[in-house]
């Protein structure tokens, strides 16, 4: 079964953002093509243990699991060794990554202490989004009184297409609350 957000993409949004965009043909409107979730533990002292619980709670998260990512140089200062486990990764596509958008836009992003959007600038140039969670908490799967550490992770929207402005208008459609450029003005002066 198709989840709620993919159809409404195929059926009313794929029209609505060819006719706004002004494209010519339907296939080159936007399109997300995965969502990357991707948590580092490598400052923690007990990094076996902080791993395993990084990959517990983007597990709980994602509903998918997640792959160990392994250091590939050795760095003294931050004592690590090459080949030590340094985080958890998760590549999500099709079906699970409308329905994970789904519940990060509707129930996680709303739960935030004193949101007032997320930020319009962090586009890489090619079409990508990485938004920054600072505490797994706001995901109403992982239970409060179970969470060892907190943990803060990247969500990285990877999109077909190259330009930031058409990326920036598919993530508004599918329900990304960015910030307005009065909220932007506002916390620049502040």
């Amino acid at each position: 079964m198709q989840p709620l957000l993919q159809q409404l993409y195929k059926e009313k949004l794929v029209s609505g953002l060819k006719e706004q965009l002004e494209l010519k043909n339907i296939h080159q409107v936007p399109r997300l093509e995965k969502i990357v979730i991707n948590c580092s533990v490598g400052k923690e002292a007990d990094r076996k243990q902080a791993v395993e619980d990084a990959s517990k709670d983007i597990s709980l998260i994602t509903g998918q699991k997640p792959i160990v990512t392994i250091s590939k140089k050795a760095i003294a200062n931050f004592k690590l060794r090459a080949g030590e486990p340094i985080g958890v990764k998760v590549t999500l596509r099709g079906p699970r990554m409308y329905d994970f958008l789904m519940r990060l836009v509707k129930t996680a992003i709303p739960r935030i202490r004193d949101f007032r959007g997320v930020s319009a600038r962090a586009f890489d140039g090619r079409g990508n989004y990485t938004l920054g969670i600072t505490d797994q908490s706001i995901f109403p799967e992982v239970e409060l009184d179970k969470i060892k550490r907190s943990l803060g992770f990247d969500v990285t929207f990877v999109t077909n297409t190259d330009n930031d402005d058409h990326a920036r208008e598919l993530l508004r459609t599918l329900g990304m609350p960015f910030r307005s450029k009065t909220n932007q003005e506002n916390a620049a002066a502040a």
